[in-house]
C-alpha cells in the first residue's frame, strides 16, 4: 500500500466527478460552464463570476443557475468547497491524522479491511459502466499501441497493468515518468496511440507533463486516479477514480487495483481469440526455458 499523494479518510466523490456523471442531463449552458470548471479545475471556479461567465461564454445569470443546479446556495458556497477540495489535494502523510486510537494487530488488520472493502465498493458505484467499457474498448484495439506510466508509487501498478496487457496483445509498453526517460520516447507518440497514467495525490508534475505533451500530439490519454481527479483529467479522453482513504496515515491503492484487473479480464475476454495463442505460446517458451 502506497500513495503518491495523500487524501484524508472519508473522501467523498469529487465536484468534478459528479458533474461529469451528470453532464448528459445539463443544459448547452450549463456544459459549457461544466466543460471551463472541468478544463481548469478547480480553479475555474475560483474566479469571479463574471471571469467564469466570460470564460465559458455565457451569462453571469447562467453562472449562477449552474451552481445551483449542482446543489450550493449560491456562488460564496460553491468555491468554499472547491477550497476546501483544493486543500484537501495538498495533505501529506505527516498531515494526516496521526496514529492513536487503534488497536494493534488483528484489529487494525480488521479496519483496514472494512476500509479496502469500502473502498472498493465506493470505487465501483462511482465509475460509470460507459465510462469503464470505453476504456476495454481502447485497450482492445489491436490498432492502438498503449503505453503506461505512473509516479513514485503508481508507477508499480502501471508495471503490473503493462506486465498483463504484453501477454494478452501486441504494442504494448512502459514509460518512465522522468522528463529525462520520456522525451526521447513521447516524440513517437501520434493519434493511434493510448497513454494509461496512474495519478494520484500528491500529484506528480512530470507524470503531469508527459501526459500534456502526449495529449498535444494526438495521443488518447486514460487515467487512473482518485476521487478528486489528478490535473491530468484537463487532457485525459477517460477518467477513471478509485477511493483511497484508510484508516492510516497512507492511503491505499486496492481500488486502483481493482480497476486494473477488471480490465485486463475484460480485455482478454474481448480479445480471446487472439490473446489464447498468445499465452500458449508464452507458456511454451515458460516450460522449454
Amino acid at each position: 500500500m502506497g500513495n503518491d499523494g495523500t487524501m484524508h479518510s472519508g473522501a467523498a466523490l469529487s465536484l468534478a466527478d459528479r458533474i461529469r456523471h451528470e453532464m448528459e442531463a445539463f443544459t448547452p449552458r450549463e456544459k459549457r460552464a461544466a466543460h471551463v470548471l472541468l478544463s481548469h479545475y478547480p480553479f475555474a471556479g475560483l474566479e469571479t463570476v463574471a471571469e467564469f461567465a466570460a470564460r465559458a461564454g455565457i451569462s453571469a445569470p447562467s453562472v449562477l443557475r449552474f451552481v445551483t443546479r449542482l446543489g450550493f446556495s449560491g456562488f460564496p458556497d460553491f468555491q468554499k468547497h472547491l477550497r476546501e477540495e483544493l486543500e484537501a489535494r495538498l495533505l501529506s502523510p505527516l498531515a494526516k491524522a496521526g496514529p492513536g486510537g487503534a488497536g494493534q494487530g488483528a484489529s487494525d488488520l480488521a479496519a483496514f479491511a472494512d476500509a479496502t472493502v469500502g473502498n472498493l465498493r465506493a470505487t465501483v458505484e462511482t465509475i460509470a459502466p460507459a465510462e469503464f467499457e470505453a476504456v476495454v474498448a481502447l485497450l482492445s484495439d489491436p490498432r492502438r499501441h498503449i503505453h503506461f506510466t505512473g509516479g513514485r508509487f503508481t508507477g508499480a501498478l502501471a508495471r503490473y497493468a503493462e506486465s498483463h496487457f504484453r501477454i494478452v496483445r501486441s504494442h504494448v509498453d512502459y514509460i518512465e515518468g522522468q522528463p529525462a526517460l520520456w522525451r526521447d520516447r513521447v516524440i513517437e507518440i501520434g493519434r493511434r496511440d493510448v497513454l494509461v497514467a496512474f495519478d494520484i495525490r500528491r500529484y506528480q508534475e512530470d507524470v503531469i507533463a508527459l501526459c500534456e505533451t502526449a495529449a498535444r500530439q494526438g495521443a488518447t490519454v486514460v487515467l487512473l486516479t482518485d476521487p478528486w481527479l489528478s490535473p491530468i483529467a484537463r487532457v485525459a479522453r477517460h477518467v477513471l477514480p478509485a477511493h483511497i482513504a484508510a484508516p492510516s496515515n497512507w492511503d491505499s491503492s486496492a481500488g486502483l487495483l481493482l480497476i486494473v484487473e477488471a480490465l485486463v479480464g475484460a480485455v482478454t475476454r474481448r480479445l480471446w481469440k487472439t490473446a489464447k495463442p498468445r499465452m500458449e505460446a508464452v507458456e511454451r517458451l515458460r516450460n522449454e526455458g
